[in-house]
């Protein structure tokens, strides 16, 4: 009986010394949301810009973040852990602390639901809906591999952040055009980018800007323009509805198809664009096809 009642004790010391001092969050909220990782990824770091006193980075992958939000004399720590369900559903798993009142959060949350829970449920509440109004503005379609041909194009060379991926084209599109007509060179295609580099990590990308032509024995050199041999090849093919801001969507989701398919791929996606975006209108009609190579 005094064994059962020391293990007993044992036990409950180790679970309150695990809960108090170890566990690594003072709160867990979990939620399902109706997208894939790449897009929650994108979309906590284009919402946290819109925070007060708030900072965001990503950990080990585009699946962990850590965003830091100070208000008043307390700083709340949430680490946003995304776990893929299926092609469109991932689960959320929140864990938040509070590292200067943590003791006394921990120690009221089994008795009474706390301002502290209450805040945090409402700061993911807050994100869902911007994630879940973000959702409803683009479309992805995942189709199946084609053999991308080679082409011979030219190109502005770029190099940026991902949100101003659109940017850098809309200012290219018209000098590209103009200057490419102006010259004499038949465009041979609708334009396209080619991504050189994509660091994940950092949100950066090295790209050309280009136009397919008819190659010439003799071309004019302009400046800021490179002329090149597009080497085409197999490729996981989607097509984007939506802004080119976000057309990175797609890549996420090539991504995410591939390493579900077990597909090796390279990720340099390739997109073709149908519409003019300096023309406006419904983005959500706005068509682009995105290639991701499949590696050799």
């Amino acid at each position: 009986m005094k064994k059962a009642l020391s293990i007993t004790i044992a036990i409950i010391c180790i679970g309150l010394l695990w809960y108090f001092f170890i566990k690594p969050q003072d709160y867990q909220i979990r939620v399902v949301a109706k997208t894939f990782p790449g897009t929650i990824n994108q979309s906590l770091k284009a919402w946290n810009t819109s925070l007060n006193n708030a900072s965001i980075k990503q950990l080990e992958d585009i699946k962990h973040l850590k965003q830091t939000i100070v208000s008043g004399d307390s700083t709340h720590t949430y680490t946003w852990n995304i776990s893929p369900i299926n092609d469109s559903t991932s689960q959320l798993k929140v864990d938040v602390t509070d590292k200067d009142n943590s003791f006394k959060n921990r120690l009221s949350i089994p008795f009474t639901d706390t301002d502290f829970e209450k805040g945090s449920r409402k700061l993911v509440t807050d994100f869902m809906s911007y994630l879940n109004k973000h959702r409803k503005e683009f479309k992805v379609t995942i189709l199946n591999e084609e053999e991308l041909p080679s082409t011979y194009c030219a190109c502005v060379q770029h190099n940026t952040i991902q949100t101003k991926k659109a940017t850098a084209m809309k200012d290219s599109y018209p000098f590209l055009n103009s200057v490419l007509v102006g010259n004499g060179l038949q465009l041979n295609g609708v334009p396209f980018i080619e991504i050189t580099d994509w660091n994940m990590h950092k949100d950066s990308v090295a790209f050309n800007f280009c136009y397919p032509i008819i190659k010439t024995d003799s071309l004019p050199d302009i400046k800021d323009i490179i002329y090149k041999e597009f080497e085409g090849s197999k490729s996981l093919k989607a097509i984007y509805n939506g802004n080119y801001i976000t057309s990175d969507r797609a890549w996420y989701a090539l991504l995410d198809y591939a390493e579900k398919n077990n597909i090796k791929v390279e990720a340099n996606p390739i997109e073709f664009f149908y519409n003019n975006p300096n023309m406006g209108g419904d983005a959500l009609y706005w068509k682009t096809e995105v290639f991701m190579p499949i590696a050799e």
